[in-house]
């Protein structure tokens, strides 16, 4: 890993180095598509430099992904290097079946029973 300041990397490069797409390819049709941001500005290029310090914003796995870059890599490396590369700037999702209530943990479609003294569920 590098930590100059000064230096730069291509978006895609990066986005591959820390793991966030499974090619460079993948991370370019991401980028070229507008569907990432570098500092609130549309990366409009793979080739775009980014470098320690820049805020991107991208979807992964329908999940809006905010990091800040730490520093660069020289190549692809494992999950626990790659994380060092980055600050994730989003909190982690809660699970979905962590919602509180009965009604909030039956399958879609489940019949949830009513009781007199239960509200009615708004549809």
């Amino acid at each position: 890993m590098s930590g100059a300041g000064s230096e730069r990397i291509r978006i895609d490069k990066w986005l591959w180095h820390a793991r966030f797409f499974k090619s460079r390819g993948l991370a370019a049709g991401a980028i070229t598509s507008g569907a990432v941001r570098v500092n609130g500005q549309h990366a409009e290029r793979a080739s775009r430099l980014v470098g320690p310090g820049d805020v991107l914003t991208f979807v992964q796995g329908g999940r809006v992904r905010v990091v800040r870059l730490n520093t660069i890599a020289e190549a692809r490396a494992g999950a626990a290097l790659a994380q060092q590369l980055y600050t994730d700037l989003q909190p982690v999702p809660a699970p979905r079946d962590a919602a509180p209530g009965a009604a909030a943990s039956a399958p879609e479609g489940a019949a949830v029973p009513v009781t007199p003294d239960a509200p009615e569920r708004p549809f």
